[in-house]
């Protein structure tokens, strides 16, 4: 069965036009195109805003033009992980794979995040026969780099009071509030040396790692590779001399990195204390990930010897600043069972240009003065390590509202439907709602959408019989806004 054929089909066929489409963080030509076409295919009023963001607008059903307008949201971009070296996100579809009761990618993210999201929005807005509102549709760009869309949304680009998120991954569960975050970028400048003639090299590289989302799934424990990189050389360099030549891990600052490597070498005389340490550290993970990290693989292989090698001072600073920077759960929340309240995420180091070495690292919390905490540390561990240090702009918490109407009446949707009452959360990763209230503050909003898993790793799937319950809900709230009293 292809997904297109599907159930709900009116959402399916629009999410398997969708994973057709190119649509990489900040080159969402492409997916621009194709919704500003199927709005003007369908009848539907339709813009692109100043930033990039496309708006849709549909009338309410006869009768009902006095309802609140309700505003469905998502995002056009998906973050691109592959297992496939090269893949070409910027020019190849995505190639779903049906797999029992899941939707899958082949060796890729799948972008159901937010794919998903976006096609329930304009299925929505080509519904003939559901009883709504004043309907707009909000499709946001650069959501997961940057919130670049949500940033720039203008004040009186929206006329609605009520903004339903679809960008949420737990079937049953409705979201009021979110983490904030911030971004903590380390630059190490370095200078070049002449490879050590007398040194054997190898190339240390760990792969297959689960990833996953650094929000979401930050409390899983997962293996984080440049943290792994980190450990090994750290244990070498307690008894060698390391010569550093090359160091790549991690790609997004959303994601758990669950790819590094390095080139290194040590004195000719010591390569087999090398293998020994790497027997042992293979042995320490594989005890330490038991049931968890079942694909994660660690290899050493000899290379030939680099031209240059980093210098001695700058590798050993970016070492140990690697392997001391916190990574995962900094505390739980006391007002939210389960929720984590602050994290952090070594996201990625990367080697761009000559003489530099970038640290990229990712900090959330519910609470914006932990999130600034969380940062400085971060941040002092790389000054202590001699690299220059910057904060992105970061976006804010999204605080829960117990009282608000839209989370009833979703609650109402989905119980009325299914028999369960759906659990209120807040969710540990940032949503776009925490940055509409900064020109919308008057914005009723609530999260919902169907089971994803593993998102921002190739083993993201979705739950298709989450995707029909999800369908059932929005159209179920969308007509008691429209109906109540």
């Amino acid at each position: 069965m292809e997904v297109k054929d599907l159930q709900p089909k009116e959402v399916f066929e629009i999410f398997d036009e969708i994973t057709k489409i190119p649509r990489p963080s900040k080159k969402e030509e492409k997916i621009r195109e194709y919704l500003l076409e199927f709005a003007r295919k369908h009848g539907i009023e339709a813009v692109a805003d100043q930033t990039g963001n496309v708006i849709m607008r549909k009338p309410a059903t006869p009768g009902h033009e006095d309802a609140p307008t309700v505003i469905l949201q998502g995002h056009m971009d998906m973050v691109c992980e592959s297992d496939h070296k090269g893949f070409d996100f910027e020019n190849n579809p995505i190639e779903t794979i049906v797999d029992g009761e899941w939707v899958r990618a082949n060796g890729t993210t799948l972008g159901a995040d937010n794919g998903i999201g976006v096609a329930a929005a304009l299925a929505v807005m080509n519904d003939a026969t559901l009883v709504h509102g004043p309907l707009e549709a909000l499709i946001t760009v650069d959501e997961e780099t940057g919130m670049t869309g949500a940033n720039g949304l203008q004040k009186g680009e929206l006329k609605g009071s009520i903004l339903i998120n679809l960008d949420s991954e737990d079937d049953a569960e409705i979201f009021v509030g979110c983490a904030g975050g911030i971004d903590t970028v380390a630059t190490f400048s370095y200078d070049r040396s002449l490879a050590p003639g007398d040194f054997h090299y190898f190339k240390f590289d760990v792969r297959n790692g689960l990833g996953g989302h650094s929000g979401g799934d930050i409390h899983q424990g997962r293996a984080n590779a440049n943290k792994l990189v980190a450990r090994f050389l750290f244990d070498l360099m307690q008894r060698h001399e390391v010569a550093v030549s090359e160091m790549d891990g991690g790609n997004l600052r959303n994601a758990i990195p669950r790819a590094a490597h390095v080139v290194f070498g040590v004195d000719t005389r010591h390569k087999e204390d090398v293998r020994i340490a790497f027997n042992r550290l293979v042995a320490d993970v594989e005890n330490e990930f038991k049931g968890l990290e079942t694909e994660l693989k660690l290899s050493l292989d000899s290379v030939d010897k680099p031209e240059y090698t980093i210098d001695a001072r700058t590798s050993r600073n970016l070492v140990l600043a690697l392997y001391a920077c916190p990574h995962g759960v900094m505390s739980m929340s006391r007002d939210m069972e389960g929720l984590v309240e602050s994290s952090t995420n070594l996201a990625s180091v990367k080697m761009p240009s000559e003489g530099k070495i970038v640290v990229t690292t990712s900090q959330r919390s519910c609470v914006d003065s932990r999130k600034y905490d969380v940062a400085r540390m971060v941040e002092c561990v790389f000054l202590l390590a001699g690299a220059e240090v910057v904060h992105g702009d970061g976006y804010p918490a999204w605080s829960p509202n117990l009282d608000s109407r839209i989370m009833k009446l979703a609650s109402e949707a989905y119980e009325e439907l299914y028999g369960v009452k759906p659990a209120i959360k807040a969710i540990h990763a940032g949503l776009e709602c925490a940055l509409f209230k900064q020109n919308y503050p008057e914005l009723d909003m609530v999260s919902f959408g169907p089971t994803l898993r593993d998102v921002h790793s190739p083993s993201e799937r979705m739950h298709i019989p989450a995707v029909e319950r999800f369908w059932g809900q929005l159209r179920r709230t969308i007509e008691k806004v429209a109906t109540e009293k």
